[in-house]
């Protein structure tokens, strides 16, 4: 059987390293320059060096971005550092311009190279003719329906990369210039400032100021707000189809999503082998997905074009059941006391659940909080305070500590 690799999103160090303790097969990384996620994290040269050696140690492969649309300065700086990510053992590079494309092949012919979906490819003629360029991989645009999908396996022989998960962008694959229109940040560079999420309202032009709803939300209508894309259920049908790799998106997202997704899309895969096709039910995988901040979920283009179920329209676009408000930093077994770094408020006598990198979901009650000195508290107020707090069992370092929301 097909076993396709999990590649999670590394928007900075720590992200990393959730990913691979939550069971990603690879990450794919941006360096400070030439990635099209400026808003996230991002990794410096050092902390890109620290990253490849911890996910190598691990077993997990690294993929670095490089696509953005370059333009002439860009390419100046290029040869520097392609030598760069060569010198790290990195596993393979992201691309979408044919430039740079052209010139990562000649500088260093032995790096795998890796198509990005914002080349759109869409068609099996399209994925022939990179494969004959000598890509060793092509991440499908994500406006294929399976049949599609399934065609162009047939026809070529070249590794076929998808996402299963995340956002989705009203322009095909991401080249927007919406962006770059409405507030001069490109996201062909990107710098998108994501105007397809703004609210939006319908004004007459002899009557400025006032706003008339072309929906029934009064605020606005976010016609143009896309919903997530989720494929946890489809994933006997895209094994099936021949994908190698299954792509989760958020290099932007917080650590309890890169977490909590890649964890879920994890044991997916590793259960669908031993229950096969009619037995695997994702429930369990769907009610921890759904715990993380997202939109509604679409399947997209999976079974043909989406109509108006994959655009939201009201204003309550974000759906989480569980608020994020610790990190594991530690724990003692000697004193049962678990090092917390706090991230979101908490109090004594709270109904906690610990997401593991490994086995199932931990229920607890908070029933004392120490500071770094011992001295009791009821309640944790501060950003990243570290605490201690007693925990029932021993818990691994970077399990996420959460509580539902009313």
């Amino acid at each position: 059987m097909n076993r396709p690799e999990l590649l999670a999103p590394a928007g900075d160090l720590e992200k990393l390293k959730i990913a691979v303790l939550y069971g990603a097969d690879a990450v794919y990384v941006g360096g400070q320059h030439f990635s099209l996620r400026a808003g996230a994290g991002n990794f410096s040269e050092a902390e890109m060096g620290e990253g490849v050696r911890f996910a190598h140690s691990k077993g997990v492969r690294v993929y670095v971005a490089v696509n953005i649309f370059a333009h002439n300065k860009d390419l100046s700086f290029l040869p520097d550092y392609f030598d760069f990510i060569q010198g790290l053992g990195v596993d393979g590079i992201i691309v979408s311009d044919p430039g740079i494309t052209s010139l990562v092949s000649k500088l260093h012919p032995g790096l795998p190279v890796h198509l990005s979906t914002q080349a759109n490819t869409t068609n099996w003629a399209a994925a022939r003719f990179w494969e004959e360029m000598g890509i060793s991989r092509i991440i499908l645009s994500r406006e294929l329906s399976l049949a599609e999908i399934k065609e162009i396996r047939q026809r070529v022989g070249i590794e076929l990369e998808m996402f299963v998960h995340g956002a989705m962008c009203i322009a095909y694959s991401g080249r927007c210039l919406l962006s770059s229109y409405l507030t001069g940040r490109g996201a062909n560079r990107g710098d998108c400032a994501q105007p397809c999420r703004w609210k939006y309202a319908l004004v007459e032009e002899k009557r400025p100021g006032e706003f008339l709803p072309f929906q029934e939300d009064e605020k606005g209508s976010y016609i143009l707000s896309s919903r997530d894309l989720c494929l946890i259920e489809q994933l006997p049908e895209l094994i099936g189809a021949g994908i190698n790799s299954f792509k989760i998106e958020g290099r932007m997202k917080s650590i309890h999503y890169v977490a909590g997704v890649v964890k879920a899309y994890r044991e997916a895969l590793d259960a669908y082998p031993s229950v096969g096709k009619k037995s695997f039910d994702p429930a369990v995988w769907l009610e921890e997905i759904s715990k993380v901040s997202h939109r509604e979920y679409t399947t997209g283009f999976l079974f043909g074009r989406p109509g108006v179920e994959g655009q939201h329209y009201s204003s309550k676009i974000y759906r989480r059941s569980y608020s994020f408000i610790g990190l594991v930093r530690g724990y003692d077994s000697r004193t049962g006391l678990a090092v917390i770094e706090q991230r979101n408020r908490f109090s004594v006598g709270d109904e906690v659940e610990f997401l593991t990198p490994k086995g199932s979901p931990v229920q607890q009650q908070i029933k004392a909080i120490y500071d770094e000195e011992g001295n009791a508290l009821e309640v944790a107020p501060h950003p990243q305070q570290i605490v201690k707090i007693p925990v029932d069992c021993e818990l691994a370092t970077y399990s996420m500590m959460r509580k539902p929301l009313d």
